[in-house]
């Protein structure tokens, strides 16, 4: 198993995700959502270090140190916020960290986190039906398909399915 690490991100970490994940190559093809502002993040660090009660980013490290990208979280709802929230999340890796085992590792790392400080029973990912790596990466972290959302995603011009999966709090008393 490759080693992984979460932490929180710092100033150093946002200069890294603007120059490596803030265009075409660095997203890739199924998170190319057009050139965004970076000012807007740089806001949200400055006022909470974006960690917040209603989702947060830590930064990915690798087992050699280096930083690999970042995951994020975010609450979603499936009826009443007080009472039917979930959290959402996505992850984001350097080109040269992907294929590695690093998303697989530090998204199992993500939902222990979750579950260890927050109150949530549920923790879901959704990818493109086309990011095979994605979809075997979220399995192996433990994640369950549940289905599919057609036409669910607006990108590069057109519309496009995405998988729902999700994993469960589970029953050792986390």
């Amino acid at each position: 198993m490759t080693r992984v690490v979460l932490r929180p991100v710092t100033q150093k970490d946002l200069d890294l995700f603007e120059a490596e994940l803030s265009t075409p190559e660095g997203t890739g093809a199924h998170q190319w959502f057009g050139y965004r502002s970076p000012l807007e993040l740089r806001r949200r660090f400055a006022e909470t270090g974006l960690l917040t009660p209603d989702g947060g980013t830590l930064t990915v490290c690798a087992e050699d140190g280096d930083v690999a990208g970042r995951v994020e979280w975010f609450k979603s709802l499936w009826g009443r916020p007080e009472t039917s929230w979930c959290w959402t999340v996505a992850i984001g890796l350097r080109p040269s960290r992907q294929g590695r085992g690093i998303g697989t590792e530090a998204q199992r790392l993500l939902v222990a986190y979750l579950f260890d400080h927050t109150r949530a029973q549920r923790v879901q990912a959704f990818t493109d039906r086309g990011n095979l790596a994605e979809r075997r990466a979220l399995e192996k972290a433990g994640f369950e398909r549940e289905g599919v959302l057609r036409q669910a995603q607006w990108r590069a011009g057109r519309w496009y399915d995405q998988i729902l999966y999700s994993t469960l709090r589970p029953h050792d008393g986390r």
